[in-house]
C-alpha cells in the first residue's frame, strides 16, 4: 500500500489523515514540533473534535524528512498564511513522482496570491506538473464521522488529478476531477467571505429569504473575479464554488459563520479569533480579495462591506442594511466584471423554412 505523507496538525490534516489512514495506506502525519507530536499522541481530543484513536498505520512525527520519506503524495493541510513557511521547510524532501496537493483554502496576503501559487514559487520546477489543488463542501467534524461527502481536484496536469483522485477517494469522499485550477482554489477562498457576510444575516436575524438573496449575490461576485483572473465561471457554480458556498454559510461547523454571527454581538474581531481552537481563513482572505478588486479596479460590494467591518470598525447591522438598501440593476452587471457578455443570449440564425413537426 502507498505512503502518504500529510503535512499539518490542523482539524483538516487530522481527517484526511484519518481517512487515508482507513483505506489501510502507510501515513505519517507531520507536527511542526516534538511537543505537538506528543501532545496530538497523548491528547488527541485537544486538537480536533472528539476523542481520536489513531490507527497503527498512522504515524506522528515532528521531522519533515522522515514525514515525506517514500511517500506518493504529500498533501498540506496547513493555514494559507503559513503555507509559503510550511512549504520552504519541505521543499528539499519532494521528489519525482511525489505528488504536492493543497488542502488549503485562502490567499496570502502579502501578495495575493493562490495557494498553488505559493507553492510553485517554492518548489523544484521539476514538481511544478505534481502540484495538485483539493477543494469542496468538506466540513471536517462530519468526513471524520464518515458521513459522505465530495471533492474537487484540480491539477494542470490532467494524469496528476486523476492520481491524487485515486489515491484519496474512498466510499464515503467522492472525488471529482477539473484542469480548472484558478476556478478551485478561488471557490475555496471566496466562499469564507460571503460565510462571514451569512453568519451576520443570521446573526441580525435577516430571516432565510435574506440569506439566499445574500449567498447568490455572493456568488455572482465570485464568479465576476473568477473570470477576471482567468477561471471558468461554471467551476464555481460546482461544488468548490457553490456547493462549499452552501455548506460554509449554513453550517453552524464553519468557523467563518461563526465569527460573522459573533462579530453582531459587539464582540471585537481579535477577540473572536483568539478564542477559536482553528483559522477562519475568510478573515485573511477578505483583505487580500479587497486588495485584488482595487488593482483589477473590479466590483466587489459584498467584499467592500465585509471588509468595512472587519478593517474599517464598521457596524454588521449598518453595513448589512446598506447590502439589502442597494437599489437593484441587471443581475450580471457591475464594473468589470465580463459576465454579461458571457451569458447574455445570442440570436441563431436558421437556414430555410421551418417544417412542422409532423412533416419530419
Amino acid at each position: 500500500m502507498p505512503k502518504i505523507a500529510v503535512i499539518g496538525t490542523t482539524s483538516w490534516g487530522i481527517t484526511l489523515a484519518m481517512l487515508l489512514a482507513n483505506k489501510k495506506y502507510k501515513v505519517s502525519l507531520w507536527a511542526r514540533t516534538g511537543r505537538e507530536a506528543s501532545k496530538l499522541i497523548n491528547k488527541p481530543e485537544s486538537f480536533v473534535f472528539a476523542k481520536i484513536d489513531f490507527p497503527t498505520n498512522l504515524n506522528i512525527t515532528s521531522s519533515a524528512e522522515s514525514a515525506i520519506k517514500g511517500a506518493a503524495a504529500v498533501i498540506l493541510a496547513v493555514p494559507s498564511q503559513s503555507m509559503r513557511q510550511n512549504t520552504r521547510i519541505i521543499k528539499d524532501y519532494l521528489k519525482p513522482p511525489m505528488l504536492v496537493i493543497s488542502a488549503a483554502k485562502g490567499l496570502e496576503l502579502e501578495t495575493d496570491k493562490r495557494m498553488s501559487e505559493v507553492i510553485r514559487e517554492e518548489i523544484s520546477p521539476e514538481m511544478h506538473q505534481s502540484v495538485c489543488v483539493l477543494s469542496g463542501p468538506n466540513l471536517a467534524r462530519e468526513i471524520l464521522q464518515g458521513l459522505p461527502a465530495s471533492a474537487v481536484m484540480a491539477a494542470v496536469d490532467e494524469s496528476a488529478a486523476l492520481r491524487a483522485q485515486q489515491l484519496l477517494s474512498t466510499p464515503n469522499f467522492c472525488i471529482y476531477t477539473t484542469a480548472d485550477v484558478i476556478g478551485v482554489e478561488l471557490g475555496g477562498a471566496l466562499k469564507n467571505i460571503i460565510a462571514l457576510g451569512a453568519g451576520m444575516v443570521d446573526g441580525l436575524g435577516y430571516g432565510d429569504n435574506a440569506k439566499a438573496a445574500f449567498i447568490t449575490r455572493g456568488l455572482t461576485e465570485m464568479a465576476a473575479l473568477g473570470v477576471a483572473l482567468g477561471a471558468n465561471p461554471l467551476t464555481l457554480s460546482g461544488l468548490t464554488g457553490l456547493g462549499d458556498l452552501i455548506a460554509t454559510c449554513a453550517s453552524t461547523l464553519s468557523r467563518n459563520h461563526f465569527v460573522g454571527v459573533e462579530l453582531t454581538k459587539d464582540r471585537a474581531l481579535e477577540e473572536i479569533t483568539s478564542s477559536m481552537s482553528g483559522v477562519a481563513e475568510g478573515v485573511s482572505t477578505t483583505s487580500a480579495v479587497w486588495n485584488l478588486a482595487q488593482k483589477l479596479k473590479l466590483e466587489m460590494p459584498i467584499t467592500e462591506k465585509i471588509y468595512a467591518v472587519l478593517y474599517e470598525g464598521r457596524d454588521p447591522g449598518e453595513v448589512m442594511a446598506e447590502v439589502f438598501g442597494t437599489a437593484g440593476r441587471h443581475e450580471l452587471v457591475g464594473r468589470k466584471w465580463q459576465l454579461f457578455g458571457l451569458f447574455k443570449r445570442r440570436r441563431i440564425k436558421i437556414k430555410g423554412p421551418i417544417k412542422p413537426a409532423s412533416e419530419e
